[in-house]
């Protein structure tokens, strides 16, 4: 066999899956395996070596001419007498069995060295490999100085995942301790001054309510009701948005026809694009399906709707428009409006958690400004993605790109939906 080197970073496009080996830096200028293989060849005197880790798919090729990559053979498995020593040199049983061993990987030599890289309990990440074309033997002290510095080689290895495990708690900490923090702030604002109108108004009905005639107290229950609603839709996108934040939804995506979460949405906001005389036009077609979790995307679908109806003017004879097509892999959905659009700066902060009441509709609709932030955390948990085209005074389109359905999963039909509903 003839071994086919590679230029690292060019033709090792598997070099994510090398987690070791981006660990010690090997496509960086600071490459501590070549440096531990250049140190190590010197002591021993020799030119050549090869270094690889266990469940990695290249083995690193260390000489004077370079550091390259090879493949790792899958056919050819590891000897158990090479994951168990700590080292084999020539005077070694097993010597003979690894030199054909290295020979079968296309390494020609004549002697060669090998040491166990292993952990603290005795769990062997991987092997290093020194030799060349020289008969004499290793010098036993040589060895043993290469050796220890194999042994400061892993625990460099170990001491940087700790601190890259280290760096990923911290900075998941830190995410969760903005995402509270963005709650309460939330809470402290928009929970909070709702209730200074029910508090105010509901005073007036309590202590003055022989003043006040029909019109009057019907005025304010009107005013109460609708502050009321708005503040429980509140504090339901509220509890929703902070489960989503906190990983407590149950992510369960199936094979189903898009259809079936269009038609429920429509059905829901009929009457209120009924009301404000606009048209809900639902083009997606019969046949397209997506791999995505049916409750998350329909309730993505109709926040995008709804948003759209909200800020549609009435009796203008706007439209409301879904679609959908295949696009690649993807399944591209798009519901467009021609409300009133929306300037650079609303985009920016579209999917940025408010601590403002949202704007309000075309006919005074209320909202919580979260909606789409959890129209965002949604997409983002069916590993897909949203995005916004929009000017001022020209409507709004928003496109949605969902994964294509997949053979290997459970799929809903029509049939099944209305099973689960009677």
């Amino acid at each position: 066999m003839e071994l086919k080197l590679l230029e690292v970073g060019q033709n090792t496009e598997l070099l994510s899956s090398c987690r070791i080996s981006l660990i010690l830096g090997v496509y960086t200028s600071n490459n501590l395996l070549d440096t531990f293989c250049k140190v190590a060849r010197k002591v021993l005197g020799v030119k050549t070596s090869i270094i690889g880790f266990h469940m990695e798919p290249y083995i690193w090729y260390s000489c004077p001419h370079g550091f390259r990559a090879l493949h790792a053979p899958q056919e050819i498995a590891i000897p158990t007498y090479l994951q168990q020593a700590d080292v084999i040199d020539q005077t070694h049983p097993a010597y003979a069995e690894l030199s054909n061993y290295v020979k079968e990987l296309g390494v020609a030599h004549h002697r060669l060295v090998a040491f166990n890289l292993k952990a603290n309990a005795g769990q062997p990440l991987g092997q290093v490999i020194f030799f060349d074309d020289q008969t004499d033997r290793f010098d036993q002290d040589d060895i043993e100085t290469v050796k220890q510095f194999a042994e400061s080689l892993v625990i460099r290895i170990q001491l940087n995942e700790e601190h890259t495990e280290l760096k990923e708690l911290y900075e998941q900490q830190c995410a969760q301790n903005f995402s509270t923090t963005k709650f309460f702030q939330i809470i402290a604002h928009d929970l909070r001054a709702p209730f200074h109108g029910l508090l105010g108004f509901s005073e007036v009905l309590a202590q003055e309510r022989d003043t006040l005639d029909e019109s009057s107290i019907q005025s304010i229950a009107d005013y109460l009701y609708d502050n009321a609603q708005s503040t429980y839709n509140l504090l339901e996108s509220l509890l929703t948005w902070a489960m989503a934040e906190g990983g407590r939804f149950v992510y369960h995506p199936i094979n189903y026809e898009l259809k079936q979460s269009s038609k429920i949405v429509c059905s829901v906001l009929h009457s209120l694009a009924l009301n404000k005389k606009i048209e809900l036009i639902d083009n997606i077609p019969e046949d397209i399906k997506v791999h995505a979790d049916i409750n998350m995307i329909t309730s993505v679908l109709q926040n995008l709707v709804s948003n759209a109806l909200k800020f549609t003017p009435v009796n203008q004879g706007g439209k409301v428009i879904l679609e959908a097509e295949m696009d690649g892999e993807q399944v591209k959905i798009t519901i467009q409006d021609t409300g009133l659009g929306m300037t650079e700066e609303q985009i920016q902060n579209l999917f940025k958690p408010t601590l403002m009441v949202s704007v309000r509709g075309t006919a005074e609709e209320k909202g919580a400004g979260l909606g789409l932030v959890l129209c965002k955390r949604f997409i983002d948990l069916n590993h897909g993605q949203i995005a916004v085209d929009s000017k001022e005074g020209r409507g709004t389109t928003f496109t949605v790109h969902l994964p294509m359905v997949t053979n290997d999963h459970q799929a809903l039909v029509l049939e099944d939906l209305h099973a689960e509903k009677s």
